[in-house]
């Protein structure tokens, strides 16, 4: 993640926890930090007219958070009925085992290390509970486990941490891969064009409003700093920790561990297109 302020797409401002849409309650949890900005947005996702719910990243095994998050639901009149996971990341996924236990829930992921029941998630699944119904998009690139949630009746995507609410994404090499990440992209884009999709309820960070306009953002800041990496190696830098000095050299530097892992998603692209050459030693 980098540290820009904002993303072009009306972010909301005020309190990150609460309502978001008719059918989307985020309950925030308390783990901020350089990586994961506010804390992880865990969403409560039901019809409103139904007792039952369903939860999508319980977060990190945070006994008061995955409490509340029970809490939020009960005092809305709902039981939680199913548990379901964007990626394996500690900070979305840790309190799942934890949060089953309390709920009663079966965990579907799409990584089956992660799961617990049998049944897993998948590009194209739909998944229904008390009239809710949640299409699964397969958005590898942040990680190779990544999904995000279509939530077609508030024109919505759940979209974990491959687009967040504030500055931008890892691509967390070796298990996230840059051409995957750009095609998870187009794959949203297509979301906001073709199905109306005009809101996105990240993993972290506030509520964005153009979920087209961030999408865009998003492919163009990708595409500006692959090519700054490919310069920096066309003008001698050699080693990721090179590269990532002179071109995340106005990030925090906090952020610059994760941004390696970007660099070496990106410097792996580059080989894999033939747009630099093993003849510039990179190590």
């Amino acid at each position: 993640m980098t540290d820009a302020a904002a993303l072009p797409g009306q972010p909301r401002g005020g309190v990150l926890s609460g309502p978001a849409t008719p059918r989307a309650v985020n309950v925030l949890a308390p783990n901020a930090s350089a990586m994961t900005l506010d804390g992880t947005n865990t969403w409560i996702l039901s019809e409103p007219d139904s007792e039952l719910a369903v939860v999508v990243d319980p977060g990190p095994l945070d006994e008061g958070h995955l409490r509340a998050v029970v809490d939020t639901a009960e005092a809305a009149g709902r039981r939680v009925a199913l548990t379901l996971l964007t990626h394996g990341h500690p900070d979305h996924a840790e309190g799942a085992a934890r949060f089953a236990e309390l709920t009663g829930t079966k965990v579907r992921a799409l990584d089956p290390a992660l799961r617990l029941g049998d049944e897993g998630l998948g590009a194209g699944n739909v998944v229904r509970v008390g009239g809710l119904e949640l299409r699964v998009v397969s958005t590898p690139g942040h990680t190779a486990d990544s999904l995000c949630f279509h939530l077609p009746a508030d024109q919505a995507v759940l979209t974990g941490d491959t687009v967040l609410g504030r500055g931008t994404t890892v691509v967390a090499h070796p298990d996230g891969r840059l051409g995957d990440y750009l095609d998870s992209l187009r794959r949203l884009r297509s979301l906001t064009v073709d199905d109306g999709v005009h809101t996105v309820l990240p993993g972290h960070g506030p509520v964005l409003e153009d979920a087209q306009g961030v999408v865009e953002f998003y492919l163009a800041h990708r595409a500006h700093r692959l090519a700054q990496v490919e310069t920096a190696v066309e003008n001698g830098y050699r080693t990721p920790g090179a590269v990532v000095e002179h071109v995340y050299a106005d990030v925090n530097r906090a952020l610059w561990p994760a941004a390696e892992l970007s660099v070496r998603a990106q410097l792996e692209y580059l080989e894999e297109h033939g747009l630099i050459q093993e003849e510039h030693g990179l190590i």
